[in-house]
């Protein structure tokens, strides 16, 4: 501790010292060579980035044409301190943000909005991006804006606003493994100056690139996912606006394709090394389908005293998938890579018989979920000295989960609509109504320093009934989130900034049949030290900052075998500290450098509960290592750096090159952090040339074809002798083509 606190010292003391050493390199030089100025309204206010006291990465719509950003993952991907790992199904992902980590089924430990909407169900944040306006990622909690469950931080995604103008743009493009993509937009006026409309749309399908070797079929296949998305902006009168907002998005794709990397029978064979990756071998091909659809309505009236805005928005989500559960064929392990153990259990206590030619083991889960929220606040004008933001938010969510697990015959999907091959059937229906109030002020105490307070109360109600039994549970959940931040400017170019600020993450329950039924709310408080600076006039943005967080009821998830469900449960103390650092700098007119730094320390100090303690270690846990430890899915450096050449190739084309570095540090993937990924290093290439209504471009992805997993699970944590792994994707490469009109 004595050592973490000494480096934020330094850390500050040197960021104190940008300032004067700065002015005077300034005012030595004189350069038209800048950078552009980034807008961002992360803090419900038009500010410039380098003004917001916060740690933001931020992608204009230029940097995410540039990159080739068309995913929620291609731009985690260029953002220090956060990685964004598959797993399971099609839209499942792990987001982990300065060491806060995503929970299986569970609320996500980042604040997600899309056009004011809080997106609060994980399989909600993987999404393709198309006709985006501009991303931003604040990291460190943001709970007093953002309320519950921005523990980590909070992503702000806007898409395009409708234009006055009739004009629309197509893309279409092609990959490896026999992918296709097309998007497009429509967007112009209704009634000119009054009623404006835009219609975006996407389409992706591939055969895929990772192979399934025993049923030599791809495993990661698209057969379609496709979203449209229509936008009403009308001008009412010269002080409301309302923007109308709905979308909707259907997939059917490759679904939990797992491999086994340590092989029950034979461990010569495969020894659980998480870093030896292999194929699928799975004898059931698994399927994930999805589809959703989203309303929305935004309502802005401007007075004298400033903005109230309303925001409505209300979400139908369902995805289901099958799929192999024991992720081997009997060739490869006749003991269905360590689930015989269930079956036999099962079996020796007359509680399921297993059926004669039983070869394996499939699963299955239906989910079906429902939000509605309301969002009010009033936000005081921007110029006045003493500003302010007060508002009132509500959800309501229902959620219906049901999980299967069958004996595998024949290998096909449909078995698991056999009731009498089902040996596991959990059922559970969950409601919760949250609601908070929230407000903050900020006070410029002098023409440099400005004082900002935030203070928001949250209120989570949950009930889950089991329709099985009939057995309903209720439990509430509150949190006072405080926040407080003090601003110095030293001068036009440069700033420091302190900040003490708080996250939660609601409490809940787990399935109905576990052994443990709940799990308790987590709360993290951050202590940070900052500064934005900007140099040589603006050719150089260079901002960083430290933190240390203390984590009460850290929660993680993990496996029971005897029910086939997942335990979510907490970690009575855990402490976290670490640095972001992002850079820009206009090198040449044409040359452009970019990129990032991100480290974070996480240490779990205390785990708390006997009975967790005493659950793990007959799971085969050695508790023993757990203290000391990371926290789960946690990696320690994050770096990004880039490169990017304008150049004119003819009158009428120019063109740009670009370059993309990503290094992912040591990545510890459960808490006693016996099982860790090596670093690996990412490249990626984008070449493009533009005329002035038509763009070509082709690009590489994972150049060096790194071969690493996405998620893994060891068996100790599954309640199994098998560890499984979820492997990345390879090298892609392809080309596309946008013509505009």
């Amino acid at each position: 501790m004595t050592y973490n606190r000494k480096t934020i010292l330094a850390a500050t003391t040197a960021l104190s010292v940008l300032s004067p050493l700065h002015s005077a390199y300034a005012a030595e030089e004189e350069n038209l060579i800048t950078l552009d100025e980034i807008v961002v309204t992360s803090q419900y206010r038009e500010q410039r980035l380098q003004e917001v006291p916060v740690a933001v990465t931020a992608f204009t719509s230029g940097d995410i044409a540039n990159a080739g950003i068309a995913s929620t993952q291609d731009f985690i991907d260029m953002t220090p301190n956060m990685t964004l790992d598959d797993s399971f199904t099609y839209g499942n992902t792990f987001v982990v943000l300065r060491g806060v980590t995503q929970i299986n089924n569970a609320d996500s430990p980042v604040a997600i909005v899309v056009d004011g909407v809080p997106q609060n169900n994980q399989k909600q944040f993987k999404m393709d991006l198309f006709d985006i306006e501009r991303i931003e990622v604040l990291k460190g909690p943001q709970g007093a804006l953002y309320g519950r469950n921005a523990i980590g931080g909070a992503i702000n995604i806007v898409t395009k606003q409708p234009t006055n103008e009739t004009e629309g743009k197509v893309t279409a493009g092609i990959s490896n493994g026999v992918g296709f993509n097309l998007d497009g937009v429509v967007s112009g006026p209704i009634v000119e100056d009054k009623v404006l409309f835009r219609v975006a749309g996407s389409y992706r399908q591939t055969d895929g690139l990772i192979t399934n070797d025993y049923l030599d079929q791809k495993a990661d296949f698209v057969d379609h996912d496709y979203s449209f998305r229509g936008k009403l902006d009308i001008r009412a009168s010269d002080n409301l606006t309302i923007d109308l907002r709905a979308s909707y998005r259907k997939f059917q794709a490759g679904s939990s394709y797992d491999v086994p990397v340590r092989h029950n029978g034979d461990p010569t064979i495969r020894d659980g090394n998480a870093n030896d990756v292999f194929d699928p071998n799975e004898n059931i091909l698994g399927v994930t389908n999805g589809e959703t659809a989203e309303f929305t309505a935004k309502i802005d009236l401007e007075t004298e005293y400033g903005v109230l805005t309303s925001i409505t928005g209300y979400t139908d989500l369902t995805e289901y998938y099958r799929s192999d559960i024991d992720f081997s064929n009997q060739a490869f392990d006749p003991t269905f890579g360590g689930f015989s153990g269930l079956l036999g259990f099962l079996d020796s206590i007359g509680a399921f018989p297993t059926p004669a030619g039983t070869i394996g083991i499939g699963q299955g889960q239906d989910l079906d979920l429902d939000l509605l929220s309301q969002e009010i606040r009033f936000v005081s004008p921007d110029e006045d000295r003493f500003r302010y933001i007060v508002g009132g938010f509500f959800i309501h969510t229902n959620r219906d989960l049901q999980t299967r697990l069958f004996a595998d015959q024949t290998g096909e999907r449909s078995q698991i609509d056999d009731p009498s091959l089902v040996f596991v059937n959990s059922q559970e229906s969950n409601s919760n109504n949250a609601w908070s109030l929230f407000g903050q002020a900020e006070y410029d105490l002098t023409d440099k320093l400005m004082a900002q307070v935030s203070l928001r109360y949250d209120e989570d109600s949950r009930e889950q009934t089991d329709p099985v039994s009939g057995l309903v549970r209720e439990r509430t959940f509150t949190s006072v989130q405080p926040k407080a931040t003090l601003t110095y400017q030293f001068n036009e170019d440069s700033l420091g900034y302190a900040t003490y600020s708080t996250g939660f993450r609601s409490g809940g329950f787990n399935a109905p049949v576990v052994t443990f039924p709940v799990f308790e709310d987590e709360t993290l408080t951050n202590y940070e030290l900052g500064a934005k600076t900007s140099w040589f006039d603006n050719r150089l943005v260079l901002n960083a900052a430290v933190f240390y967080s203390d984590s009460d009821d850290f929660q993680f998830f993990f496996l029971d075998l005897a029910t086939g469900q997942q335990i979510i449960q907490n970690l009575e103390d855990v402490s976290i500290w670490g640095l972001d650092i992002d850079f820009q700098a206009a090198l040449t007119e044409d040359l452009k450098l970019f990129g990032g730094i991100g480290y974070t320390d996480s240490e779990i100090k205390k785990v708390g509960s006997d009975d967790l303690i005493a659950g793990l270690t007959s799971a085969g846990v050695d508790m023993s290592l757990v203290v000391g430890s990371h926290t789960p899915k946690t990696t320690d450096w994050t770096v990004n750096a880039g490169l990017q050449y304008d150049f004119t190739v003819t009158d009428a084309i120019e063109g740009m090159l670009r370059f993309d570095y990503e290094y992912r540090g040591k990545k510890y993937w459960q808490i006693d952090n016996q099982d860790v990924q090596d670093p690996i290093h990412m490249i990626n290439l984008r070449a493009t040339a533009t005329a002035d209504n038509w763009s070509v471009s082709a690009y590489v992805k994972n150049l060096l074809n790194e071969r690493y997993y996405t998620d893994f699970n060891p068996g100790e944590f599954l309640g199994l002798s098998i560890d499984v792994g979820y492997p990345g994707r390879p090298r892609v490469y392809g080309a596309e083509a946008t013509f505009q009109f």
